[in-house]
Formats: structure tokens, C-alpha cells, sequence
């Protein structure tokens, strides 16, 4: 099934498919930057574009992410996922709360599985912090996770290139 989607996904262009695959839950930055250095796109240009694309959603995210979550809760076919989730963010609460700004934009930065912008964007929004600030912070973490990838996936392909 994600074959075929990145695959229609390249058949629209490199760049497109960088920019929709980072605008993805949980796949985000994380995903694209790799895509696009295997694509052969050069590294500046996934690294914006991922980013651009990762940050597109974030905004709505933050002003509905409480109120999406308290309704698929009320889903049958999404309440147990809903509910699990939301108990992860709640467990990820203390870390982004103790340092405020700051925590959620080292939250955003870490590119571990659970720690992306929209996961930071839902903890914001669960903890009503307010969007402007969240949403700068939210960007730095991206912005910093971008660098991290970018730098992952070009010493992949120069280690690989080793060989």
C-alpha cells in the first residue's frame, strides 16, 4: 500500500512527493528528507521543502487537535486509538510543560518516533498554549529536526557511496 502511494506520489514530481509525505502523521520530516535524498533531489531544496510541507498543517492542528481527539473518542472504530493516543500525550505533557517554549521545541526536534510536529502541535494544544508561540516554537523544532535528518541522509549516501 505505501509502495504504490509513493510511488503515485513520485509520478507527480520529486518535490511534490516531498512535500505531501512530509505533511503525513507520523512519517513528517522524518520521512521526507530521506525520500528526497534517494530521490537524488539536492539537499537544500528537500531540506525547504520538508519543511514548508511539515509545517502546512500545524496551525489547524493546534486550534483542533483537543477537539478532534474528544470526538473520535465518542467513534467506536476510533475511540481505542483515540483514547491510547491521547494518554501518550498526556505522558509526554511533563517534558513539554517543565520548560514551556523551549521543551516543546526540543520535543519537535528529537527525530524519534512520537516526537513530531503533530504530536507537539496536540500536547500544545492539550495544553492550551497559545497558538502564536506554540506554532514558533513547533517551527524551530522542525526546522532543527530538518537539519538532523538532512545531515543523517547525506552521510548515508556518502557512506553508501564509500562502497
Amino acid at each position: 500500500m505505501f509502495n504504490a502511494l509513493f510511488d503515485w506520489l513520485l509520478g507527480a514530481g520529486r518535490e511534490a512527493a516531498v512535500f505531501f509525505i512530509s505533511m503525513v502523521p507520523l512519517v513528517e520530516l522524518r520521512g521526507a528528507v530521506p525520500l528526497g535524498t534517494a530521490a537524488g533531489m539536492p539537499w537544500m531544496q528537500t531540506l525547504l521543502i520538508s519543511i514548508a510541507g511539515n509545517l502546512v498543517p500545524i496551525p489547524f492542528v493546534l486550534l483542533f487537535a483537543e477537539k478532534l481527539l474528544d470526538w473520535l473518542c465518542t467513534l467506536r472504530a476510533f475511540a481505542g486509538f483515540a483514547r491510547a493516543y491521547r494518554e501518550k500525550l498526556e505522558g509526554k505533557k511533563e517534558q513539554v510543560t517543565k520548560y514551556a517554549r523551549i521543551g516543546l521545541l526540543l520535543f519537535v526536534a528529537v527525530p524519534l518516533p512520537g516526537t513530531g510536529a503533530w504530536s507537539g502541535a496536540a500536547i500544545a494544544s492539550l495544553l492550551k498554549m497559545p497558538v502564536g508561540k506554540a506554532f514558533l516554537s513547533i517551527a524551530g523544532g522542525v526546522g532543527a529536526a530538518g537539519v538532523i535528518m538532512t545531515l543523517l541522509s547525506q552521510g548515508t549516501v556518502l557512506f553508501a557511496g564509500m562502497f
